[in-house]
């Protein structure tokens, strides 16, 4: 079976990442909004997320903790600005502590013009009868190291998901 790649396009405000996963829409949907599942794929390879909390409704906050191989604990958290189940979500992406405030990216050790507040745009397309192509649009990461990091975790995270919708 031929492993699934990421289509990448890059733009000085955004990154924009292309998937298809064999799995329904509906599953792919669930991924992303229901925090016991979120909690099984989030985070890139070695890093587990032991807390999740979704309040899926426009206004709503999400949080969710990613714990690395070190032991350290990086919270993020953000609010829901558009909601169209099945296919369509929108949200602010910001870091965050335990208790689901924001705060400065300098925190984590981002880079001092890293933004405190992105957005992240996901488009859900089914294509064929049970696949769906995701395109993530993460738009305000600033270009350098923390893009390139931030592209890989997305990459891992995707490899990740993709074992958790077959399982």
């Amino acid at each position: 079976m031929d492993k699934p790649t990421n289509k990448v396009e890059e733009t000085r405000e955004e990154i924009v990442i292309t998937r298809v996963f064999d799995a329904p829409q509906s599953r792919l949907w669930k991924a992303w909004t229901d925090p016991e599942m979120m909690m099984r794929w989030w985070g890139g390879k070695g890093i587990t997320c032991p807390v999740s909390t979704i309040d899926l409704r426009v206004g709503g906050h999400y949080k969710y903790s990613m714990q690395f191989p070190d032991g350290l604990t990086v919270w993020a958290t953000g609010v829901y600005r558009e909601i169209h189940e099945p296919d369509h979500l929108v949200f602010t992406d910001s870091f965050g502590d335990e208790n689901g405030n924001v705060v400065s990216p300098t925190t984590y050790g981002m880079a001092a013009d890293f933004p405190e507040e992105m957005l992240i745009e996901l488009n859900f397309e089914l294509v064929g009868n049970d696949k769906t192509k995701l395109t993530l649009r993460h738009i305000g990461l600033p270009m350098g190291e923390d893009r390139e990091f931030t592209k890989v975790g997305w990459y891992e995270s995707f490899d990740k998901l993709d074992v958790v919708l077959k399982s």
